[in-house]
């Protein structure tokens, strides 16, 4: 669901500045549920088993290692039926322009186990595009076949093939973009980034084969490809954000985990290169992706819960082809960019969760590329305070869930800038980046 003020925003911006609409599009969808009654079901075990709050999203050690299972760890009581949904009705109301109160989402989920070694997760999505229109689209797909229960040297080992759609989403630890969903705004962002302009998030079908070692030593490696356009509008994706043709990629994940059972942390790598030719018959860029990542939790009696986590991700990008700006100015042919998020929640009673995250967006200075200034750094907040009162072991209904939450999204710089971030001329009415901010209420339903 577009709040009114980024539906104008995207009506006034220029293409350059359409990333951050959906980036707070994104933003605004971050309380999406993860925590899917139906696992609940086949598995005997509460929502709060799996996820730090009882209505996700961030996951505990034990929803890490029933993600690495491949989904199919089960109660052993018989076929359980692997399907979820969700609705959720959301109050926007943002920094200028009118309020709004919408029923913005509906969602359908195959979730669950279907053999021994084969599960998976797929959610079908339907967001409200105003006046009582909805767009239904193929969201999240994560299928799994996985080989548990190996020895390698005595030692215990898990190994699995993931098919998905994108990357990071099928990752253990959750702290990459595509699996937190939170990303930096701006008008760039890495190729791992769900908020980026043309990013591959749900566009591309990618195949990642990988390990777990000693419980500790977590591994990955796969590729991926970009859906077929055709295809991408037939699962409900507006081409213009196609993420173009993709060549010899390559996905590369490597992280250490350590959980003993009060507290957990992790230190993981991840890599991503491949050569994209956007619009798809022209030159390829080169892209290359390099990052690192921390994790914390202090767990404790699950009464008081804290988590951590610290994403940087540096993109270095040469351009396969000239691009000149006004003047004959030419664009330098390779540049940087880079993705900062540190997120720290707490959550007390498995009930009551308060989420802060801080995060940046910077590039290389580039005035052909990131008109108006040539500055494409952008700053951003978001702060989420929601309450779970179900999915607990003592919960009344173990088949529902409930979450009621209060989200601020605020940007404090944008294009370089704090006023004027759109280069408005003498005479016109500037906008500032505090004007982007939006505050928003969401009631969602999962059962």
């Amino acid at each position: 669901m577009l709040p009114p003020l980024i539906r104008r925003v995207i009506r006034r911006a220029r293409p350059a500045h359409l990333g951050w609409a959906v980036a707070a599009l994104l933003m605004l969808a971050s309380t999406s549920v993860q925590a899917i009654p139906a696992y609940a079901r086949q598995t005997g075990s509460a929502c709060a088993d799996c996820h730090a709050g009882s209505y996700g999203p961030q996951l505990t050690p034990y929803g890490m290692r029933f993600k690495l299972n491949g989904y199919t760890d089960t109660d052993g009581k018989g076929f359980k039926v692997p399907v979820s949904g969700q609705l959720k009705e959301t109050y926007t109301n943002p920094a200028t322009g009118k309020n709004s109160t919408d029923l913005s989402e509906g969602d359908l989920y195959l979730a669950g186990r279907l053999t021994d070694q084969v599960g998976g997760f797929v959610k079908i999505e339907a967001d409200r595009t105003g006046h009582d229109t909805y767009n239904t689209r193929l969201s999240n797909v994560d299928l799994r076949f996985v080989a548990k229960e190996l020895k390698l040297g005595g030692k215990d080992l898990t190994l699995g093939v993931s098919v998905n759609n994108s990357p990071g989403f099928q990752d253990p630890i959750a702290a990459l973009p595509n699996a937190s969903f939170i990303s930096p705004v701006g008008v760039t962002g890495t190729f791992l980034s769900l908020a980026a302009p043309n990013a591959p998030t749900d566009r591309v079908i990618g195949t990642t084969v990988y390990a777990l070692y000693d419980k500790n030593w977590y591994s990955e490696v796969g590729t991926y490809r970009s859906l077929p356009t055709s295809t991408q509008d037939h699962f409900g994706y507006n081409i213009a954000s196609d993420p173009g043709k993709l060549h010899d990629t390559g996905y590369f994940r490597f992280a250490y985990m350590k959980d003993m059972k009060t507290q957990f942390f992790s230190a993981g790598v991840v890599a991503l290169t491949t050569d994209r030719s956007l619009p798809r018959s022209g030159p390829s860029d080169k892209l290359t992706d390099l990052g690192y990542d921390l994790t914390y939790q202090y767990l404790g009696n699950r009464e008081h819960i804290l988590q951590l986590s610290y994403v940087n991700i540096l993109e270095q990008r040469h351009y396969g082809a000239d691009l000149f700006g006004p003047g004959g100015v030419i664009a330098p042919d390779r540049g940087d960019v880079r993705d900062q998020t540190l997120t720290a929640t707490y959550t007390f009673h498995q009930s009551y969760s308060l989420a802060v995250s801080h995060m940046l967006s910077t590039g290389t200075h580039d005035s052909v590329r990131y008109p108006p200034f040539g500055d494409p750094d952008a700053t951003s907040n978001m702060i989420t305070l929601f309450w779970a009162p179900f999915g607990k072991d003592d919960s009344y209904t173990t088949i529902a869930n409930l979450k009621l939450a209060a989200t601020w999204y605020r940007i404090t710089r944008f294009n370089g800038r704090e006023y004027n971030i759109f280069g408005a001329p003498p005479g016109a009415q500037p906008t500032r980046a505090g004007d982007l901010n939006a505050f928003s209420l969401s009631a969602s339903l999962a059962f």
